[in-house]
C-alpha cells in the first residue's frame, strides 16, 4: 500500500495533507518525537520515535520507498528518501526529485557554512504564507493523482 509519510514535528500542513490523503484513500503516517495529537481518521496513524536529534528522519528514511510520498522540509531526509525511490514534497509545495535534490542539498550545506562563518547572520528564511499552503495543496493533489493509484488495494 502506498503511504504518505509526514515529518510531523514542525510540519505546518498536517491537516491539509490529511484531507488530500483521505480523499484518495492513502495511508498516512505522522512521524514525530511526540506531542502530536492523534487523528481520529482510520487512515492516519501516529508513529512516535525515541527522543533525540533526527530520530523521526531516520525512521522515515528506513521505511519510505518506491511509490511512497514524503512531506518534509529536511533536505538531507529528502535526499535519502529520493534515493530510496520515494517522492518528496516540501510544505511550501516544492517537489524534490533526483534532478534537483542534489542542488538543494548543496545549497543547504552552503548556507550552513555561511551561517557558521558569521555568528551575527540572522534568519535566512522567509515565513510560511497562504500562497505556500495553497501551492502545497495543489502539488500534493497532483503528486497523488500522478501515482496512478487513487483507490486502496
Amino acid at each position: 500500500m502506498k503511504t504518505l509519510f509526514v515529518d510531523a514535528d514542525a510540519c505546518p500542513v498536517k491537516a491539509e495533507a490529511e484531507r488530500v490523503a483521505s480523499r484518495h484513500a492513502w495511508r498516512m503516517l505522522l512521524v514525530s518525537n511526540g506531542g502530536i495529537r492523534p487523528s481520529a481518521n482510520p487512515l492516519v496513524e501516529s508513529v512516535f520515535v525515541a527522543e533525540g536529534p533526527d530520530e523521526a528522519d531516520k525512521w522515515i528514511a528506513a521505511h519510505a520507498g518506491a511509490g511512497d510520498l514524503v512531506i518534509t522540509s529536511d533536505i538531507p531526509l529528502a535526499a535519502r528518501c529520493v534515493a530510496a525511490g520515494a517522492r518528496v514534497v516540501k510544505p511550501d509545495g516544492e517537489v524534490l526529485h533526483g534532478g534537483n535534490v542534489g542542488n538543494a542539498l548543496a545549497m543547504r550545506d552552503l548556507m550552513t557554512d555561511l551561517r557558521s562563518a558569521d555568528p551575527f547572520r540572522q534568519g535566512g528564511g522567509r515565513s510560511f504564507s497562504k500562497a505556500d499552503r495553497s501551492r502545497f495543496l495543489d502539488v500534493l493533489e497532483r503528486e497523488i493523482r500522478s501515482s496512478g493509484r487513487d483507490l486502496p488495494a
